[in-house]
């Protein structure tokens, strides 16, 4: 028998070289390439000629004025939190792809979703390819879901699901996990690039011309990215990431796209015996209790898609060897070292023998420039051995003039500190209040300029 003929394809951006390389030609990944079959020449016409014909029907060119734009109707999950990051709830006809770590709760979460959409009155199907119905059975006998008239399917052949979704016809469905479904038209194995990206194809078109909303699962590699081909995120609608420590109980679901609603935007869950709970008071996970104020630690108002939370970044300084270590976790640590070198030329505060270690309580990742002036604040009470006054925050952008710079939103962010009793706020001059308002009562704000001004400044509060 003749040998099948390979080629290797990028996973990044599905490339494909007649070679190994290991450096994609096309969009310059390092070791991106994986060996797939080479697909037989379909005789020069589509194979799925008849597929696009069926699921795009023709429209008549007309000027955008002339369209109608109609809101999108959503249908809650019974997930308030995830509702959030949807932007209000499913979407009819939309693609959701949601991926994150083995064992974090992504399956968990989908099937109380669906659980609860099917009780609302929507038909659900849960199609499983990596665990079989009984298993499905006793993860919801464990989350305590009893009495569940959602659809299981345990397949992974991509004709028998399109089938089953025809003759069910149901309103949401889920696809647990997108790695192991494959078709039979390729001959590729379930999981390969060519594999995902034509399920994720199907099962799209299949969304869009039924209504049916669809849900994809996918697996993460060890840099924490989507496996796959990256035009899978291309194809779908709304992108979302599972994030957390498993050895903590709280978990994050962040936004990275949504055609539907605002990106960014994250859900704070936790996980408990019965599933996964929305916390609507994600500030009080993110903050210590500390009895009395400690050294190093300062209160951060960060901004998450339209939600203000509030979070606590901690400071150590440390004497250091001849190669003083700069660690941070949940903040850049190309940023946490412009920081020290902000601080050292224009607020005289010298850390160039001293290790410095920064963290942001409760494994949260802070990528917003408005921590900049939380941490220098914290690394400068660190290194004085004092604490800051009891219920003080700040926030602000730091430039490398010394300057502080105004944060988005920040009146959202001085009344969400209000609400929860703080009482005194260094922020930028122009984030301000311009007014006496009811909502900022109880706080005391104080306005700078520029670093060293806020230095000065925290000194004489002391």
């Amino acid at each position: 028998m003749a040998k099948d003929k390979t080629t290797y394809t990028c996973n990044d951006c599905g490339a494909s070289s007649p070679r190994w390389l290991g450096k994609c030609p096309a969009c310059g990944a390092w070791n991106s390439l994986v060996e797939t079959v080479a697909e037989p020449a379909a005789g020069g016409r589509n194979r799925l000629g008849g597929a696009f014909a069926a699921l795009a029907p023709a429209a008549a060119v007309q000027p955008l004025a002339a369209i109608e734009a109609v809101d999108v109707a959503r249908s809650p999950t019974g997930q308030p939190e995830l509702d959030r990051v949807l932007g209000g709830g499913v979407v009819a006809g939309g693609v959701v792809l949601i991926g994150g770590d083995p064992g974090i709760g992504k399956s968990t979460l989908l099937l109380q979703a669906l659980d609860a959409l099917q009780r609302s009155g929507l038909p659900s199907l849960y199609v499983t390819g990596e665990e079989s119905g009984a298993q499905v059975a006793l993860r919801a006998r464990r989350l305590g879901i009893t009495g569940s008239q959602v659809a299981v399917l345990a397949e992974i052949q991509l004709e028998k699901i399109l089938a089953t979704l025809a003759a069910q016809q149901p309103a949401v469905a889920v696809i647990d996990s997108i790695q192991t479904v494959y078709s039979d038209q390729l001959t590729s194995a379930p999981g390969s690039v060519a594999q995902v990206r034509e399920c994720a194809a199907h099962l799209t078109r299949w969304a869009k011309a039924s209504g049916c909303a669809v849900v994809l699962v996918g697996h993460v590699t060890k840099d924490g990215q989507l496996a796959g081909p990256r035009v899978l995120e291309h194809m779908v609608d709304t992108v979302l990431y599972f994030e957390g420590d498993t050895h903590s109980s709280f978990r994050l679901v962040r936004a990275i796209k949504n055609r539907f609603g605002a990106v960014n935007e994250i859900g704070v869950f936790a996980m408990t015996e019965r599933g996964l709970k929305g916390v609507s008071n994600p500030s009080a996970i993110f903050l210590s209790q500390h009895a009395q104020p400690v050294p190093g630690s300062c209160v951060l108002v960060t901004l998450e898609g339209t939600r203000p939370m509030l979070v606590e970044i901690q400071a150590l300084v440390d004497g250091g060897g001849p190669s003083p270590r700069r660690l941070s976790v949940g903040l850049e640590r190309d940023r946490l070292a412009m920081l020290l070198a902000v601080l050292h030329r224009h607020a005289g505060v010298a850390c160039a023998d001293q290790d410095v270690f920064v963290n942001a309580v409760g494994g949260v990742r802070i990528s917003e420039p408005a921590a900049d002036l939380a941490v220098m604040l914290a690394i400068t009470s660190s290194l004085r051995g004092k604490p800051l006054p009891k219920g003080f925050l700040a926030f602000g952008e730091v430039g490398l003039a010394g300057e502080v710079r105004p944060a988005p939103r920040g009146q959202e962010r001085l009344k969400e500190a209000a609400k929860l009793g703080f009482s005194v706020a260094v922020v930028p001059r122009a984030n301000a209040p311009k007014k006496a308002d009811k909502a900022f009562e109880g706080l005391t704000i104080h306005a700078v300029e520029r670093v060293d001004e806020a230095m000065a400044l925290v000194r004489g509060l002391d």
